[in-house]
């Protein structure tokens, strides 16, 4: 448990304003606001509050006028009256506390887990910027994952950037649950983007359970609330990554999902006036997402990493729609699942010729990269062979190749199964004496 400081009770105390700068609606359209007398004082991103009581809501500022800014409010205008109150609440930041760690919150920082939360000393912008180039480190160590696959032929290192690709119902959710819970690292950071609201406690109790909980921190944005929250959901999480990776923490961010991240982003934008262009999706979509997968991967100095993977949900395994073009362009690596795997009762359902980690070759021996090319090349070969397989058109004895492909081909695809409780190591072997039943 990490010690309450004096620094928590002077940043609670600066955050209490004697004085506090209020507007008036003067309109309500399209489901946004007009308010006058805060545009000398509000900046673009600020927050405000709408009303007052109980029935005050948040909001945010989208534009800026000479005399009035215009606002999009949390959970819509339903309520609201020309004159009603509006109140400037800041700039949009955030305070992470190491005593965040074992916490579920909302994207503003407070908790929904039922008990106190403090901030800490030091405020970080929402929509921060990316660690220099020229002084970022490159990709560190290959981590242990829990998962054979991933010890093996798509290894994930330190400071890594992945991206998982799979439709709904295939096993998305659960293999991240896996990582999060075998992937080698001293903090997990979780955005949980427009998940179902019983997904999130389920999440904490019984994936992650009280030994999971103890190195991570939840940030949750259920399906119900407004986009303006769904969006801010993965800022804030990345922020509280980069809060402990500045303290030299190895840290593990997983995002489920981008592709709910950029819907969200979407139904603002298009509340500010921009035009869908890429299938529905405005033209900021593609900076919104790389400038928030930037902030992640390999630190600077004594700063530690951020290893990340973000989720993205494709229609009908389309790998061309515009989220998944995107990400696969700024990524270090993509897993796909694919649904007739999964259909065929093999989890996780991962697509191995239509994955790939640009860890490699680096991240592995050369012996190890040997064994690697082996096992991709016999089940390549089962897979351009399949079909005449399983329609008993081919003769054993005809083709060397198939002839391994389909003696190893039942010991390799359990092997994409299977968990790793010993070693990398452990993990190579294993698929080492997979590789020789199809050359023997």
């Amino acid at each position: 448990m990490v010690g309450i400081g004096f620094d928590v009770l002077k940043t609670e105390i600066s955050t209490i304003k004697p004085v506090q700068s209020v507007g008036r609606i003067i309109k309500v359209a399209q489901g946004v606001l007009v308010v006058s007398g805060l545009s000398k004082i509000a900046a673009s991103g600020d927050l405000v509050e709408i009303g007052q009581g109980k029935a005050a809501r948040l909001g945010e500022v989208l534009q800026l006028e000479k005399q009035t800014i215009t606002i999009l409010p949390d959970g819509g205008a339903d309520g609201l009256s020309i004159g009603d109150p509006v109140a400037h609440v800041g700039n949009n930041e955030i305070a992470p506390h190491d005593t965040w760690i074992g916490r579920v919150i909302d994207p503003f920082g407070n908790a929904i887990d039922d008990r106190p939360i403090f901030r800490g000393s030091k405020y970080r912008p929402l929509r921060g910027t990316s660690v220099s180039p020229t002084e970022r480190r490159g990709l560190g160590e290959r981590l242990e994952t829990g998962l054979a696959v991933f010890n093996t032929l798509l290894p994930i290192v330190r400071g890594q950037r992945v991206g998982l690709f799979a439709g709904s119902g295939v096993g998305k959710s659960t293999l991240l649950a896996k990582l999060a819970t075998g992937l080698r690292a001293d903090i997990v950071v979780i955005a949980m983007i427009g998940e179902r609201s019983r997904e999130v406690r389920e999440f904490v109790e019984r994936v992650l359970g009280p030994e999971g909980m103890k190195r991570a921190v939840i940030v949750a944005a259920t399906s119900d609330q407004s986009p303006l929250v769904r969006r801010r959901c993965a800022w804030t999480a990345m922020a509280v990554a980069e809060h402990f990776r500045d303290k030299g923490h190895q840290v593990l961010f997983l995002a489920d999902s981008i592709t709910r991240f950029a819907e969200a982003h979407r139904e603002v934008a298009l509340a500010m006036g921009e035009t869908g262009s890429l299938r529905g999706y405005p033209p900021s979509t593609g900076h919104l997402i790389t400038s928030l997968c930037e902030r992640a991967g390999p630190g600077v100095g004594e700063s530690g990493d951020i290893t990340a993977v973000f989720s993205v949900l494709v229609a009908g395994s389309d790998m061309e729609e515009p989220i998944a073009d995107i990400l696969r362009g700024v990524l270090d690596g993509h897993v796909v699942l694919d649904r007739k795997i999964a259909e065929r009762g093999r989890f996780p359902s991962i697509d191995l010729l239509r994955s790939v980690s640009r860890a490699l070759p680096v991240a592995a021996s050369p012996s190890e990269n040997e064994v690697l090319a082996k096992a991709r090349k016999l089940m390549g070969t089962f897979d351009r062979s399949e079909m005449m397989i399983q329609a008993g058109l081919y003769s054993q004895g005809s083709d060397a190749n198939i002839d391994a492909a389909i003696e190893c081909w039942p010991k390799l695809d359990a092997f994409l199964a299977e968990a790793e409780l010993h070693s990398i190591d452990a993990s190579f072997e294993r698929l080492r004496i997979c590789v020789e039943i199809g050359e023997t």
